[in-house]
């Protein structure tokens, strides 16, 4: 007999002064599969409501994205996505896990905003590559393990629009609360890229890395 899945609480968070309803896993503990690890490496990181998700969504939601078009790379629970979509931004959220696409649909649907999402590896990214160029990228606390800094570093400069003459370039926000493998992917991109580093939060800390490549 299937194991039943856990049930959802809700959270609502404020983001530019108004409320985002979000339903998400009590526990994301719960959620282990010792099969799916074993396969996959997978962890259920998607289900936590991360302060890196929450601060870039309070970033974005300040910035002028009406018809913008705007790429969220382990969207997790999408509070990004769901921020800059509101804003007028025409967004697609990606995440590895079918189980976060599902999950950020009906919030979304909840929150009566619109966007699209999809299931994306960034070691397999052509889907999100042939969609490009993208105005923005967004990213949310998701340099936890080494191979996700090596991926990055791979696919960013794939993604953005680049700057032809007066024209201007895609810009990359990375939202991280200073994780270890975060430290090499940022020196590797400050040695291939223009790096701009701001704190955005500061309990919990939370720096924001604004990348033109």
């Amino acid at each position: 007999m299937a194991e039943a899945a856990p049930a959802l609480v809700e959270t609502v968070v404020e983001v530019g002064g108004r409320g985002l309803a979000l339903l998400h896993p009590p526990d994301a503990e719960a959620l282990l599969s010792e099969e799916a690890f074993a396969r996959e490496e997978f962890l259920p990181y998607w289900a936590e409501l991360w302060p890196s998700g929450l601060a870039l969504a309070r970033e974005v939601t300040g910035r002028p994205l009406a018809g913008a078009r705007v790429l969220e790379l382990g969207c997790g629970l999408g509070l990004p996505s769901l921020a800059a979509a509101r804003a007028g931004a025409d967004v697609l959220a990606t995440d590895w896990a079918p189980d976060a696409i599902a999950l950020l649909e009906r919030n979304a649907e909840r929150n009566r905003i619109r966007l699209e999402t999809a299931a994306a590896s960034w070691t397999a990214p052509a889907p999100l590559v042939e969609r490009g160029p993208w105005d923005l990228v967004l990213a949310a606390d998701v340099l936890y393990e080494r191979r996700n800094a090596e991926a990055l570093l791979d696919l960013l400069p794939r993604l953005v629009a680049r700057a032809e003459g007066p024209a201007s370039s895609g810009e990359i926000l990375l939202a991280e609360p200073g994780r270890p493998p975060a430290a090499a992917f940022l020196a590797a991109a400050r040695e291939r890229w223009q790096v701009t580093t701001t704190v955005i939060q500061k309990r919990p800390r939370v720096e924001l890395h604004a990348i033109s490549v």
